[in-house]
């Protein structure tokens, strides 16, 4: 099998703890990817990046092709060329397509790996959220979210969701377990997906042997104590509990 990177911008517990400073830019973060998910410096939106381009959801849903000098505090993007194909019948709600990608990865015995994929399909009802730009230093992605986010709902539109997966090995480098962004096929709505319902979808699945993290160099990155964000605070944020 081919080898496959992903390449993530900070940790997980960085931004759950309030990191939200630029580390690379988004044209930056395209070099090591064309799919992938994250957020913008102070948390202003949610990305995607689908297809070599990268896509700011806004407060409200609405999606803009991301400036390539964004600032990136927190992303994750690999390129994805190697992986295994296949369709997903109907799911009724976010937790069956998670444990319709678990089931193929542990089939493929890869439970202990990263993994990314790509879903394109027809979606019944999507719940997703944005936030807008909060600039602060040590106030948690929690308490950020809690003044910012917005959540909403699309329904009956065809669209890709970005998936990836994280092994609790790796819990607090990132978010343990599946973690999902939306953008609409024309690309103008999207956002952290909450909840999902999907008529049908097919699936590129794969597999990561390799991590490369690009930590923050500022010395303001190291005032940070990355022990103190708690797992049930990730899962609240990054997880979809809300």
């Amino acid at each position: 099998m081919a080898s496959s990177k992903i390449y993530q911008v900070s940790t997980l517990q960085a931004l759950a703890l309030g990191y939200t400073r630029p580390v690379v830019t988004a044209q930056e973060l395209l070099e090591h990817g064309d799919t992938g998910l994250g957020t913008f410096a102070g948390v202003d939106g949610e990305m995607i990046v689908v297809d070599g381009v990268c896509y700011q959801a806004k407060q409200d849903g609405q999606i803009v092709r991301a400036d390539g000098g964004a600032g990136v505090p927190f992303a994750v993007a690999s390129f994805l060329e190697n992986g295994r194909t296949f369709k997903i019948e109907e799911k009724q709600d976010i937790d069956a397509i998670k444990t319709e990608l678990t089931v193929r990865i542990e089939e493929w015995f890869g439970l202990n790996s990263i993994h990314i994929a790509r879903i394109d399909g027809w979606f019944d009802v999507i719940h997703a959220r944005a936030g807008a730009a909060y600039y602060s230093q040590h106030v948690s992605l929690k308490d950020i979210l809690s003044k910012t986010q917005k959540d909403f709902y699309f329904e009956h539109l065809y669209g890709t969701l970005i998936c990836v997966y994280y092994p609790d090995y790796m819990d607090g480098i990132n978010a343990a377990g599946w973690h999902l962004h939306f953008v609409s096929e024309d690309r103008k709505l999207g956002g952290h997906v909450f909840e999902v319902s999907m008529g049908y979808g097919e699936c590129r699945l794969q597999k990561i042997d390799r991590i490369e993290i690009q930590l923050p160099k500022e010395a303001a990155f190291d005032t940070y104590s990355l022990k103190e964000a708690s797992k049930d605070e990730i899962a609240q944020v990054e997880q979809g509990s809300n």
